[in-house]
């Protein structure tokens, strides 16, 4: 039986189990959606966008997790040991993850070329905006990316590193891809729900600018839409990575863009500790 019967068919599908969570979406606005990085000039709100939550129910996918893939579903999962000892080591990260993540990414998809770009930490205990670049889990439905400005990054980062050929490069097929995972306990508290990117319609996808002190990106809010369909992967551990299409060029049919989303979990205990991530972003070209 295919994916597309086991989680669209609705009896199969609502046999799996589920919680049922708060996700924040996007209220639709008139004008474009801003939202600033950084503590902007005074007089001036940090974002414009307006939230409103809406309960779903959010399913387990570890059974299914061998069916999913990036290209139908736009995210996947695997197991994957890691060398790394210290994620908070900025040097190791670079040193040793980096490596391993590219290794992963070409064996998963098949990619003939990984650019690794960046990478965030996240555990609220420790964030300290301003002060270190640990963040807090995102408590909003978003894509880190548009169908502009996949394109505008991978040149810009592309550029930053001295490639050539940037133009041959992103005319062959190209995706942004983030590998998710955790770095310390097992996850309890605020987990990553993706959504299947089958279940999104273009129209619920709102451009909007994200501020940088140096440049303006832009990325996605996601407006709600009662055919969402939303999975997560209770219980994440340091050996197992979770990856999100953030991105894709090709526009035949592959998913393109998977809106993501930490949320309060209910089963959650109550003492859970905070919940430690990082992620990578990651450029990966597919062979011409």
């Amino acid at each position: 039986m295919s994916l597309n019967n086991q989680v669209l068919d609705k009896p199969i599908f609502a046999e799996l189990p589920s919680v049922e969570a708060n996700l924040s979406y996007l209220i639709p606005m008139a004008e474009k959606p801003v939202n600033y990085t950084y503590e902007p000039p005074p007089g001036i709100f940090r974002t414009n966008a307006i939230y409103q939550t809406h309960k779903l129910p959010i399913y387990n996918a570890r059974s299914i997790s061998e069916n999913i893939s990036l290209d139908r579903e736009g995210f996947s999962f695997t197991g994957h040991n890691t060398n790394v000892r210290n994620f908070y080591d900025e040097d190791e990260v670079r040193r040793v993850y980096y490596p391993e993540a590219e290794q992963l990414l070409k064996e998963v998809t098949g990619a003939t070329k990984v650019v690794i770009f960046d990478h965030t930490l996240r555990n609220a205990s420790q964030s300290k905006p301003g002060e270190n670049n640990i963040k807090e889990p995102a408590l909003r439905v978003h894509n880190d990316f548009t169908a502009k400005s996949g394109y505008t990054r991978a040149r810009l980062e592309l550029a930053a590193r001295g490639i050539d050929n940037i133009d041959t490069l992103l005319k062959q097929r190209f995706a942004i891809i983030n590998i998710w995972r955790a770095i310390a306990q097992p996850i309890q508290e605020s987990p990553l729900a993706v959504c299947d990117a089958q279940s999104i319609a273009i129209t619920d996808l709102v451009a909007g600018d994200l501020i940088y002190r140096d440049r303006i990106g832009e990325t996605y809010g996601v407006t709600y839409n009662s055919k969402h369909k939303w999975f997560y992967f209770p219980q994440m551990h340091r050996d197992e990575a979770l990856f999100i299409k953030c991105f894709d060029s090709a526009e035949d049919g592959h998913a393109r863009f998977a809106a993501h989303t930490a949320f309060e979990d209910p089963t959650s205990p109550a003492n859970a500790p905070p919940r430690e991530s990082i992620e990578l972003r990651t450029i990966v070209f597919y062979p011409a």
